[in-house]
């Protein structure tokens, strides 16, 4: 499935009171993949930012002063969210705001963005999975291990990349498992084992694929991240840690 995950920064809140849409940033997943492929632009709201709203994303009216307006953009980002399956955290303010630009544009065909695009909302399934806990994107960043140590300021396009990971967090696990070709699907869509096939013998061979000196310190830096988020060294280490002590123990008792 193809999905953008999507956020906007704005002049501030609500949109009923006018408010507008000053960033927009977008990164694109094909098969729970980042394919590099992203939307970015920052856009002229003709009204003033609020203060408050300067606050949280450092936006200042002087700096939009020169971007284009929504309406010069519009095809470009409709094209681009179009038919995907759209990941937002706390999607029913991002939509809103999405909607209310194309309605402003007169383009009521795509007023209601979820006509051409199905939205997940993140901030709704994290409360779902972890009911009475605090579930913004900075909390999740820490439960799940996903460094955002480059976010003192929100911003649409590193908060979308952001997101990207904690979902693919959120989301990972294995959902299908087909063990020889295609497998039929229960009443529950699970997949139902068949038989596993072996080649003979003297056909059988053992591959060793070794993990690159990136991929290994890939997964030190993804451990330490969790190990961090955690305030505790993972079980296994803390086994190792209690089996080589007890060696020491039995090496430096006498026989």
């Amino acid at each position: 499935m193809r999905s953008v995950v999507l956020d906007t920064e704005t002049t501030g809140m609500p949109v009923t009171d006018g408010h507008r849409i000053i960033e927009i940033g977008c990164v694109e997943l094909n098969g729970r993949r980042l394919t590099g492929r992203h939307f970015h632009v920052y856009l002229q709201p003709d009204r003033e930012v609020d203060e408050g709203a300067i606050a949280v994303h450092g936006i200042t009216n002087e700096f939009l002063a020169d971007k284009p307006r929504f309406r010069e953009v519009a095809d470009e980002f409709f094209e681009f969210i179009k038919d995907a399956q759209l990941i937002i955290h706390n999607a029913a303010f991002d939509v809103g705001f999405i909607n209310n630009e194309f309605s402003l544009l007169r383009q009521s065909e795509r007023a209601d963005i979820a006509q051409h695009c199905s939205v997940l909302d993140t901030l709704l399934m994290a409360r779902e999975r972890h009911p009475g806990q605090r579930n913004s994107l900075d909390a999740l960043c820490k439960r799940y291990g996903v460094d955002n140590s480059g976010r003192d300021l929100h911003g649409a396009l590193l908060d979308a990349e952001i997101l990207a990971d904690v979902y693919l967090a959120m989301t990972g696990g294995q959902t299908h498992l087909s063990l020889a070709g295609d497998s039929e699907l229960d009443a529950g869509g699970r997949a139902i084992p068949t038989a596993i096939r072996r080649l003979p013998a003297d056909r059988r061979r053992t591959l060793v694929l070794r993990a690159k000196d990136e991929e290994l310190a890939a997964h030190a830096a993804r451990m330490a991240a969790i190990e961090k988020a955690a305030g505790a060294l993972p079980l296994w280490v803390q086994l190792e840690q209690q089996a080589a002590t007890a060696g020491q123990q039995d090496v430096a008792e006498p026989a």
